[in-house]
């Protein structure tokens, strides 16, 4: 099964959430209710589903996503967000988040650290797994076939 996931957030307080410097899986829900400090659970409501190893963190990727959706470039996920959903203000006040962090090096090389890192890249495959064996597809904008970015 998946790591443990934080409480859902709301995507503007995205940088209080514990242990954000380090890598890991983010799920990214949109609702129209107020589902911030609610338990993670898997829900329809989840759009986007993605991870990071890179040095920045979970902070640096979802403000790469944040960027996206706010009209620059940078994330592919995110480019799909935007093509639907053209006014970032009013997305932005649905939009709820959900990380499971790792804490590891990910400049080191000892295999330790590097073992972790390709733990977070398996619970991104197990996370779309759990979804597609629940709600028979893949989050809406990590379908890329189905939702365009352009």
């Amino acid at each position: 099964m998946t790591k443990s996931f934080s409480n859902w957030t709301r995507w503007r307080d995205r940088d209080q959430l514990e242990g954000i410097k380090f890598p890991g899986v983010y799920v990214i829900a949109l609702s129209g209710k107020d589902i911030a400090t609610i338990p993670f659970r898997w829900s329809e409501k989840i759009i986007y589903i993605g991870m990071t190893n890179a040095k920045g963190g979970l902070k640096s990727r979802l403000q790469q996503f944040d960027n996206t959706i706010n009209g620059k470039e940078g994330h592919g996920g995110a480019a799909r967000v935007r093509f639907k959903h053209r006014d970032y203000n009013a997305i932005v006040s649905k939009l709820f988040v959900s990380v499971s962090r790792t804490e590891c090096n990910v400049t080191s090389n000892k295999p330790s650290d590097l073992r972790l890192m390709g733990n977070v890249a398996q619970q991104e495959y197990e996370c779309f797994a759990v979804f597609v064996k629940m709600f028979r597809r893949l989050p809406e904008f990590n379908d890329k076939k189905n939702s365009p970015k352009k």
